[in-house]
């Protein structure tokens, strides 16, 4: 019977052979815990007739129990001294398939209409190297991968702002973004003790499902987004003096700032992260008049 991979020691074995060292820049930490892939699958709710897709396997931890599930796994991996241990750890698995591609500058759309074509129900299910959480997601949400959600390990710090309610101190700009999208929620916190090697932080894994429409209609989405940014620039700001001071000509605008956001009945006393997504629709549809 084959061992699994993400044992301390069959992962040390693959080290060993391929005389693999970790490369800092590019964010590697393995799981060495069958149990915690194993509940990560459950959170993505993966069926033979799933399309999963990968970003960063690794030596093929959590790809293997993948592959043991879905219909057909796809992974981006970046680095190539790790193609051939690949080639080896996930040999028993012809559902499986590797691609040496930086997910960042992939045409994605048009590879998983090609790579999983007949399958309906796509899910991303990844660890992700924490330098580059925030932009794959975005990429991700922005482009409308046609995806049933996401279930994703992180910096529990950068889980924690992804799934933070207004009112907290971990809502920003990452939360709206995020939460526009899909409904965000952690399923699980996962010790750094379960990697090698090490990170000096905890994770978490949080799962996306994508809205069937986005939480709130605005009329120029890309306007809302810069609202929302200008918002959270000074955290310790009110919205009235953030929107003034982030938002083009807004010291020229200060009036029709101060009109906006009365007609949305919110108090420019108010700071950012006591809005809700509702709350900088209804605002960013008001302030849209003026910067036209």
């Amino acid at each position: 019977m084959l061992k699994d991979i993400a044992t301390p020691n069959r992962t040390k074995e693959i080290l060993k052979k391929y005389g693999f060292t970790f490369k800092k820049s590019l964010g590697q930490n393995f799981l060495i815990d069958t149990n915690i892939l194993h509940r990560i699958v459950d959170h993505a709710e993966i069926t033979e007739e799933t399309g999963a897709i990968e970003i960063g396997p690794g030596i093929g931890a959590l790809t293997e129990q993948l592959a043991k599930r879905a219909k057909k796994v796809l992974a981006f991996e970046i680095d190539q001294r790790l193609l051939p241990i690949l080639a080896d750890t996930l040999s028993p698995y012809s559902n499986a398939k590797v691609i040496h591609q930086d997910v960042l500058k992939a045409d994605l759309k048009g590879m998983l209409e090609q790579e999983f074509e007949n399958i309906e129900d796509l899910m991303v299910v990844a660890n992700l190297p924490y330098y580059v959480t925030t932009p794959i997601l975005m990429k991700l949400l922005e482009e409308q991968i046609p995806v049933r959600g996401i279930v994703v390990m992180l910096q529990k710090e950068v889980a924690e702002r992804i799934a933070a309610k207004p009112g907290t101190k971990e809502y920003g700009s990452l939360s709206i973004a995020i939460q526009y999208y899909t409904e965000a929620e952690t399923v699980m916190i996962v010790p750094k003790t379960v990697f090698n090697p090490q990170p000096n932080v905890d994770s978490a894994v949080i799962r996306l499902l994508r809205r069937p429409k986005p939480a709130v209609e605005v009329r120029d989405e890309a306007f809302f987004f810069q609202v929302v940014r200008a918002s959270f620039g000074q955290r310790r700001k009110t919205i009235l003096n953030n929107l003034v001071n982030n938002l083009p000509n807004g010291k020229q605008k200060k009036a029709d700032i101060e009109q906006a956001l009365s007609t949305a009945e919110i108090d420019p006393k108010r700071r950012g992260e006591t809005l809700s997504i509702q709350e900088f629709g209804k605002l960013s549809d008001q302030l849209l008049k003026s910067f036209r």
